[in-house]
């Protein structure tokens, strides 16, 4: 039968998120959806959602794709440091809509930049 360890282990803070809210945070923070991110990574979406509702823990290769994927360290997707990069690139899902409005004519794009412009003075007040 195996003894007891004593080794006291002082404890970690990895902050409020799991391992796979934090997956799935990252992952919208780019603007991919779980089919995107699988094709991405090489793997089935069903992996990505088991991942990111804590179901299976990702192996230490999966979370060097992970890392790899969203252009992080491997200790930002631990939680080991704070995500900062990529904060200031805009996600997918903005540079999208952006390429959409690039191929309005410019009248129309006039008038979406006036109305996003007018949200937003409204949001900052």
């Amino acid at each position: 039968m195996p003894r007891k360890s004593r080794l006291q282990l002082p404890p970690l803070n990895l902050g409020d998120e799991t391992l796979g809210q934090r997956i799935a945070r990252l992952r919208k923070e780019r603007g991919y959806t779980q089919a995107e991110l699988a094709d991405r990574m090489g793997i089935i979406r069903e992996l990505i959602s088991e991942y990111e509702r804590d179901k299976i823990r990702p192996h230490y290769e999966m979370i060097i794709r992970f890392a790899l994927a969203f252009e992080v360290t491997t200790d930002e997707i631990l939680g080991l440091k704070l995500s900062k990069s990529n904060r200031n690139k805009p996600s997918l899902k903005m540079l999208r809509r952006m390429k959409r409005i690039e191929a309005l004519p410019p009248s129309h794009q006039k008038f979406i930049l006036k109305a996003i412009d007018s949200h937003l003075k409204a949001i900052e007040k």
